[in-house]
C-alpha cells in the first residue's frame, strides 16, 4: 500500500490561493483515476480537482471554507500500488491538462433524465445531484433545503438530514423581503411572484458593477462610422479563410485589432489607478465580455493582441469564446486585462453604455451593423449610397480619462475600422 499527496494545482500566474467549497468523496470513500475529489473556488471560477491515483481517501487535510495555498497539499490517497509509491508527491492535472472549471456543474449523466439543473440558481455539487436524483428529490424541492455549506449551498449531511427527519429541514419561504441590501429599501412580495436567490457568479458580478460605478466616475462618448469596406472584406475571405483554418472569421477579431492599433496611439487609455498614481501598462491584453450559458457573464482576456495578426486573433477568439460556453476557462485566462471590448451588436442592440471593467479605466461597446442610406461625398458631388453603418460607445474613467483623450481615441478606433483595407490578404 502506498500513499500519494494531492497538490492544488496552479492555476494561473495571478492565482495564489483558492477556496474549498465542497468535498466530492469523504474519507474511506473509493475514488477511480481522474474522478472529482473536491472544488474549489477563486474569485470567478469553480473548479472540480481530479485524483491522480485511484484508491481510497484518507485523510481530508483541509476543511469546507478554508483557503488553500497553491501547491499545498489537501489530501491524501491510499493507494494500492508498491511500497515504494509511498509518501510520493503528486501534483494534480493543472486546468490545462485536464479542464473541468464550471460556473454550475453538469448533471451526471445518469441522472440527467431525472431531474434538470441546467435553469438552477443554486450550486450543487455533483454528489448532492446524484443523491437527489436517486431518492428523485425535484429540483425545486432541492432548492427548498436549508443548507448548511458555505453561502448556504445544500451538502451532503443537509440532503441526508431532510431525508431522515421526513423532510423537515426546509428553508421557510418569507412572506415578505425587507432591507435586501444596505439601502434598506422595502419590497412587497406577491404569491405569484417568485423569489430567485443569486447565484455565487451572479454576486461577484453584481459587486464588481456597483464597486467600478462608485470608483470611477463614467462617461460615454459615441460615434457612427462607415464599415463597408470590412464588411464586404469579410464576406469576399469568410468561406475560404474557414476552410483553411477550421474556424470562422467574425468581426470581433477585427474590432480588437483596431482596439490594439489605438491603444499603440493613445497609450494613456491603457493604465490603471493606484490611488493617487497612474500605472501605464505595457502588456495589451483586451478583454472581450462573453455571455454564458447560465446568463451570467465572464471577460476571458487576449493577452499581447497587438502581437497577433487576424489570424491569430480569430483563433484565440474562436476559442476562448467556445471554452466560455462550455464552462472551461481556466482562471489565468481571465484575468490581466487592460482594456475590454464588448460587442453589443450580437444582441440586435444599436449601442450601448458599458461599465467600465475595473481595475481597466476604459471599455468599448460595439452596436450592430446595419444597411442604411448615407450621403456620400464624390467628385461628382454629394450622393445617396447605401452603406454599413454601426456605432461605437466608449465609456471611460474621467478622473484620468479627459473628453479630449477618450473622444480621440474613439475616433482613431472607427478611423481604422473605416479606413480597412479591402483589398488585404491573409497570412
Amino acid at each position: 500500500m502506498g500513499e500519494v499527496k494531492l497538490i492544488l494545482p496552479k492555476m494561473g500566474e495571478s492565482v495564489a490561493e483558492a477556496t474549498l467549497t465542497t468535498w466530492i468523496k469523504n474519507e474511506g470513500d473509493k475514488i477511480e483515476l481522474d474522478e472529482a475529489v473536491a472544488e474549489i473556488a477563486t474569485d470567478k471560477v469553480d473548479s472540480e480537482i481530479p485524483a491522480t491515483h485511484s484508491g481510497i481517501l484518507k485523510k481530508q487535510l483541509f476543511k469546507v471554507g478554508d483557503v488553500i495555498k497553491v501547491g499545498q497539499a489537501f489530501a491524501i490517497i491510499e493507494t494500492e500500488g508498491d511500497d515504494d509509491e509511498s509518501n510520493e508527491t503528486i501534483e494534480l492535472h493543472s486546468p490545462k491538462e485536464n479542464p473541468k472549471t464550471q460556473i454550475s456543474s453538469p448533471l451526471p449523466e445518469k441522472a440527467s433524465s431525472k431531474i434538470e439543473f441546467s435553469n438552477s440558481d443554486k450550486f450543487y455539487s455533483p454528489l448532492v445531484r446524484s443523491i437527489a436524483a436517486k431518492e428523485n428529490i425535484s429540483k425545486s424541492e432541492l432548492d427548498k433545503i436549508k443548507g448548511s455549506g458555505k453561502d448556504g449551498r445544500v451538502t451532503k449531511d443537509d440532503l441526508l438530514t431532510y431525508l431522515k427527519t421526513g423532510k423537515q429541514n426546509i428553508e421557510p419561504a418569507p412572506a415578505s423581503i425587507q432591507n435586501i441590501d444596505s439601502q434598506s429599501y422595502s419590497h412587497s412580495v406577491s404569491g405569484e411572484d417568485e423569489i430567485i436567490e443569486m447565484d455565487r457568479m451572479r454576486k461577484l458580478i453584481a459587486e464588481h458593477m456597483v464597486k467600478s460605478k462608485q470608483i470611477a466616475p463614467h462617461v460615454t462618448s459615441f460615434i457612427e462610422i462607415d464599415v463597408t469596406k470590412m464588411v464586404l472584406w469579410r464576406d469576399k475571405v469568410k468561406n475560404e479563410f474557414e476552410k483553411r483554418e477550421g474556424f470562422k472569421i467574425t468581426f470581433t477579431p477585427i474590432f480588437i485589432e483596431a482596439v490594439a492599433k489605438a491603444i499603440k496611439d493613445f497609450p494613456m487609455v491603457n493604465i490603471q489607478v493606484d490611488g493617487t498614481k497612474i500605472i501605464k501598462k505595457k502588456s495589451i491584453n483586451i478583454g472581450m465580455a462573453a455571455a454564458l450559458p447560465s446568463g451570467n457573464l465572464i471577460v476571458p482576456v487576449i493577452k499581447n493582441a497587438d502581437r497577433l495578426n487576424i489570424t491569430g486573433l480569430s483563433e484565440q477568439v474562436n476559442d476562448l469564446a467556445k471554452r466560455a460556453r462550455e464552462n472551461k476557462l481556466k482562471p489565468d485566462e481571465i484575468q490581466g486585462g487592460t482594456f475590454t471590448l464588448t460587442n453589443v451588436g450580437t444582441f440586435g442592440n444599436v449601442m450601448g453604455t458599458p461599465i467600465i471593467n475595473q481595475p481597466q479605466v476604459a471599455i468599448l461597446s460595439t452596436g450592430i451593423i446595419k444597411k442604411k442610406p448615407v450621403v456620400v461625398e464624390t467628385e461628382l458631388g454629394d450622393t445617396i449610397a447605401i452603406r454599413h453603418m454601426m456605432f461605437l460607445s466608449l465609456s471611460y474613467d474621467h478622473r484620468v480619462v479627459d473628453g479630449m483623450l477618450g473622444g480621440s481615441f474613439l475616433r482613431k478606433v472607427g478611423d481604422y475600422l473605416e479606413n480597412f483595407d479591402f483589398n488585404r490578404v491573409i497570412w
